[in-house]
């Protein structure tokens, strides 16, 4: 009798704690160490908050990556994202603030944000960034002892880009990889579609009939450098700024009053493809094996 009431106990609440140890519905908290907080200045109102470190990674994670990629990505993102804060913290410690809370570092959202954002799925939705953060609490990567500038973008061409070749100088561990994973974004390829005359308009050129150019210079994967346009010298990158497209990986084409431009990629390509990243993790690979891959020669430390 009594090894039938135990197997029945097992029977019901087994199937209990399994459930709910995989599955939370109460927010997850965390706990902050009161002298690691970060000075974020909103660009909108100017006005400059100290934040808790980890709390910030979590806006920025949320801010930064979709919520829908696998853990894997989203745990390599946070120590990106962690590492690009420290570098910043330090150029920045001598100023009233260590980052801004746009593209010009790193989207930051807040918690009020998030709520907005997410609405009746923001307890499920919260606690899957902050089990990648917490995860990998602290992490940050270094390159020789130093803190690693670890950029990041959305999607790459097929392979990332040598820094030098997209900024102005060579760092070690930001090399042009390969990332055929990045074909499966949603933003490998694009198009986007101007009339002549707000094409000429966005570029500052005086209106033709037909437009002439010439690609002088590209990278190493194919991205423009410099481009002739109508006896216009440009920067690719200015190019790609001026009229809104996705990468400076790019094309040109004409018929009659209308043009056409054919992008590849999201992004400046230097560092972690996001893209790739998610590629990566639905393949198996750990997040320290994603960075490892986007980050030559890097090693994963803590605070």
């Amino acid at each position: 009798m009594k090894k039938i009431l135990l197997i029945t106990l097992l029977v019901v609440f087994i199937p209990f704690f399994v459930v709910n140890l995989f599955v939370r519905t109460d927010e997850i908290r965390f706990h902050y160490a009161t002298n690691k907080v970060i000075r974020v200045k909103d660009a909108s109102t100017n006005t400059i908050s100290e934040v808790p470190f980890e709390e910030y990674i979590k806006g920025v994670l949320a801010g930064e990556m979709p919520v829908s990629f696998d853990l894997e990505a989203l745990k390599a993102q946070a120590v990106a994202a962690r590492s690009y804060a420290l570098v910043q913290a330090n150029k920045n410690k001598d100023a009233d603030y260590d980052v801004v809370n746009t593209v010009d570092n790193q989207v930051y959202l807040t918690d009020d944000d998030l709520k907005e954002k997410w609405k009746d799925d923001y307890v499920s939705k919260v606690n899957k960034i902050k089990k990648a953060v917490q995860e990998t609490k602290g992490e940050y990567l270094t390159y020789n002892g130093e803190v690693v500038e670890a950029l990041f973008f959305s999607t790459s061409t097929g392979k990332t880009e040598n820094s030098e070749e997209v900024f102005s100088s060579a760092v070690p561990y930001l090399r042009s990889v390969s990332s055929t994973w990045d074909e499966a974004s949603p933003v490998y390829e694009d198009t986007s579609s101007f009339e002549l005359s707000d094409f000429y308009e966005k570029l500052g050129l005086e209106y033709n009939d037909t437009i002439t150019y010439e690609v002088l210079e590209t990278t190493s994967t194919g991205r423009v450098k410099t481009i002739k346009i109508n006896g216009v010298t440009f920067n690719g990158r200015d190019v790609a700024s001026k009229l809104s497209l996705r990468s400076n990986y790019f094309s040109i084409s004409q018929d009659g009053t209308k043009v056409t431009i054919t992008t590849k990629g999201f992004g400046h390509g230097v560092g972690m493809s996001q893209y790739g990243a998610l590629g990566m993790a639905k393949e198996g690979y750990t997040y320290d094996e994603i960075l490892k891959h986007y980050y030559q020669g890097t090693e994963i430390k803590k605070i």
